[in-house]
């Protein structure tokens, strides 16, 4: 029973010390240490009783009980304490000695001027507060009584010697510092021993003093600071003030402040402005925030990291959780996710972009698109199937271009990590609908690119229902640019077709395309089939070599983070889908040139990697000259954009998903329909004494120049076209359901 209430306190401390060597901090010994319950870490201050004189232990009761009653934002936080008969034990909030935090970033990368000027604002502001507001004197100002916490502020402790200015009531006074440490005489200032001039001149000498040691460290002699060293000129005026001979003529510490911070002064920076802002961010309006925080992205850079982690973050997090601050906050929350570790960022920041998801601000939608290769392999598969994923899709179907066109690039970042349904169910389903009806050209190019390069994640049956519909389509679209996305993709998944699919379905469709009215598409469509004749003839000569040549067309989907096959469109980093469409000369209602003109830069769209800057409600793009080697080039990016509008027609309205929904390819090659400006065989004549042949007229000739003759205008054929296609569709459809007749009620379908 007696050994309960002889229990040793100490045990039952709440806060436990960690076992590393610790600083000197005056008569104190500054540990690590960790609350016990959950592991939050703190500063531990030790002062052992047996160690100390008695002056010293009168001097850290004092501390004590100063640092329990007396609050201030820049002084050291009191957490918790516990005082015995041989210890006594001051719990704060990390820091570190100023001291130690100066020589790590001398030694790391030098300390900069904003964390400086910030550090003594804070240290100038607390010593103001002991000063005009408390009526104290804190009689300890040094390099030694300031600390530094992990956002890099300057905090105020060493309160030892804290006194009233008028003297103690009860009559008790303290020793002075010298009287303890010997060393501190050369900081008192010369009027010491008559005590003339303000109350506070003793403190603003001592606050030169620690001006002169945060730059030229530790001060030899009290003659030095006449040596002004590395003293920055814009504050030499005003230290000189605070060191100065005569003690009536030193600033009041609330008048140096306001001195150093008039334009051009030390503490008259972005830095300090930013500090003092966030302060008082609770009472700012709206619209401030808003600029404040659009400003605060491009100031972020020459920032301290550490200040960024945790003092700028946690204000970023504060300000879209309670202050509706939008996607504004989105580019600085980035830039500051990059000093974050993986399981910080996975902490602090992925919750955060998962919310943002949900949101229907356009601006802040976009923004995540454009930006998700910063956040990507944070994500976790479950947390993109379930809560980000369904908000994304929704973009597909957006009355906006630039979502619609961020969406679909967003794909191929997002591919990887969707589930079967997500990836060859839902998503294969809003492709087949973009690449359909979609009537900017640009998308309908950008979703058979990024069908091209999310194949391998595709299951083996997906892909062979899907790739080859979806690519013969491209190559009958009206803008150049998807013709030749088609193509392309054709030659980049050419390992996932059989032998059989490509003689009889694929080689057919390309043949068509030779005869197109773009040059690039058809020197692409040459390349293409080539490549493809060159595996059949190895077949033909080695049929040995047919399960080698069709040992990837069963292969299951390719798990995230291998590279593709085709190592020309793998993805390598994020530039664009697009490019720059033909600006200089008008395109064609079939996607040919006027004739005797060049297409500016001799370029079409190659809808290269994903990713570039988006934001722009229609986007042009054109299809780069691939190399001579198509396998292993891949669609290189362009990463222009172009206001033009795309202003062709879309696909036939009465295609409604690749060969219904992507599972059925028009049997009969031979009733495809030519792009327009093509010409049949049958319209070639041969001059046998010449040895020459051409086309009745122009093989190439443009659209308007037979439409003229014809005395349609371009768009009376276009129209023309397309309703003699939808007639032709229709009567399919009819023949079909005339084929299959009437289905008997309740009578079941046997396979």
């Amino acid at each position: 029973m007696w050994s309960f209430f002889a229990r040793d306190p100490v045990k039952d401390f709440g806060y436990e010390i960690l076992p590393d060597s610790p600083e000197r901090s005056g008569i104190w010994s500054l540990h690590r240490g960790k609350r016990k319950t959950s592991g939050e870490p703190v500063s531990v201050f030790v002062y052992e009783v047996s160690q100390g004189t008695e002056q010293q232990t009168q001097l850290a009761k004092a501390a004590f009980k100063r640092m329990k009653t007396l609050r201030h934002p820049n002084i050291l936080a009191y957490v918790d304490g516990l005082e015995t008969d041989k210890s006594l034990y001051l719990v704060t909030e990390q820091v570190t000695p100023l001291a130690v935090h100066l020589k790590a970033q001398t030694e790391k990368s030098g300390v900069g001027e904003l964390e400086v000027s910030w550090g003594l604002h804070q240290i100038v502001k607390a010593l103001s507060f002991l000063v005009n507001d408390c009526h104290l004197l804190h009689n300890n100002m040094g390099i030694w009584a300031i600390f530094v916490d992990r956002a890099g502020e300057w905090k105020l402790g060493a309160l030892d010697h804290l006194a009233p200015e008028q003297g103690d009531p009860s009559g008790i006074s303290l020793p002075e510092p010298k009287s303890v440490y010997p060393d501190m005489e050369k900081y008192d200032p010369p009027e010491m021993s008559n005590n003339s001039g303000e109350k506070w001149a003793g403190e603003v000498w001592r606050l030169g003093c620690l001006i002169w040691e945060v730059f030229n460290g530790p001060l030899p002699r009290t003659s030095s600071l006449r040596s002004l060293g590395k003293i920055p000129k814009s504050l030499v005026p005003h230290y000189c003030e605070l060191v100065g001979a005569n003690p009536r003529v030193r600033p009041n510490p609330a008048r140096f402040l306001q001195n150093c911070r008039a334009p051009g002064g030390f503490l008259s920076n972005s830095f300090v402005e930013s500090n003092l802002f966030l302060e008082e961010i609770q009472i700012k309006e709206p619209a401030e925030k808003q600029q404040f925080f659009q400003e605060l992205s491009d100031n972020l850079d020459s920032f301290p990291e550490d200040f960024c982690k945790h003092k700028v973050l946690p204000q970023l997090l504060t300000a879209f959780e309670f202050g509706n601050a939008g996607a504004v906050i989105l580019t600085p929350l980035f830039k500051v996710g990059k000093f974050l570790s993986a399981d910080e960022y996975q902490q602090k920041i992925i919750p955060v972009i998962v919310k943002m998801f949900s949101s229907t601000d356009r601006a802040m939608r976009i923004r995540l698109l454009q930006q998700m290769e910063q956040f990507i392999q944070y994500l976790n598969e479950a947390a993109v199937n379930s809560q980000i994923f369904p908000h994304v899709v929704h973009g597909f179907t957006d009355t906006n271009p630039a979502i619609r066109e961020q969406t679909v690039k967003s794909m191929l970042l997002l591919a990887p990590k969707l589930n079967e349904t997500n990836l060859n169910q839902e998503l294969m389903r809003q492709f087949a609908r973009l690449q359909a009806r979609d009537e900017q050209g640009p998308i309908r190019c950008n979703t058979t690119v990024c069908l091209g390069k999310i194949a391998s994640y595709l299951n083996a049956g997906t892909r062979q229902r899907i790739l080859i519909s979806a690519f013969s389509r491209a190559t009958k679209d009206p803008f150049p640019a998807s013709r030749a996305a088609g193509v392309l993709g054709f030659a980049a998944t050419h390992n996932y077709y059989s032998i059989t699919e490509i003689a009889g379905r694929i080689l057919p469709t390309l043949c068509t395309v030779t005869v197109d009215p773009d040059k690039n598409v058809r020197d692409q469509t040459f390349k293409a089939i080539k490549s493809f004749l060159s595996k059949l003839e190895m077949v033909s000569e080695d049929p040995a070599k047919l399960s080698e040549i069709e040992k990837d067309v069963e292969s299951s989907a390719q798990p995230a983070g291998v590279s593709s096959s085709w190592a020309g469109w793998a993805v390598t980093g994020v530039s664009s889908l697009t490019s720059k469409l033909i600006r200089n000369a008008p395109v064609t209602e079939g996607g040919a040139t006027p004739e005797g003109s060049e297409p500016a830069n001799n370029t079409t769209s190659s809808c290269g990697a994903i990713g570039a800057p988006v934001g722009r409600s229609s986007t042009s793009m054109a299809v780069k000259k691939q190399s001579s080697d198509w396998s292993s080039s891949g669609w290189d990016a362009d990463d222009s954009w172009s206001n033009e509008k795309e202003g062709q027609g879309q696909s036939s309205a009465g295609e409604e998903g690749w060969g219904n929904d992507w599972g059925e390819e028009e049997a009969d090659t031979a009733k495809r329909p030519l792009p327009e400006g093509v010409r049949l065989a049958s319209e070639y004549n041969w001059d046998s004494s010449t040895g020459k042949g051409s086309f009745q007229n122009d093989l190439f000739a443009s659209v308007s120049q037979r439409s003229n003759a014809a005395g349609l205008s371009k768009a009376e054929l276009s129209k023309k076209k397309r309703e003699e296609r939808r007639k032709e569709l229709e009567a399919k459809r009819a023949e079909r359901k005339a084929a299959k007749g009437p289905l008997k009620l309740g009578a079941r379908k046997l396979d």
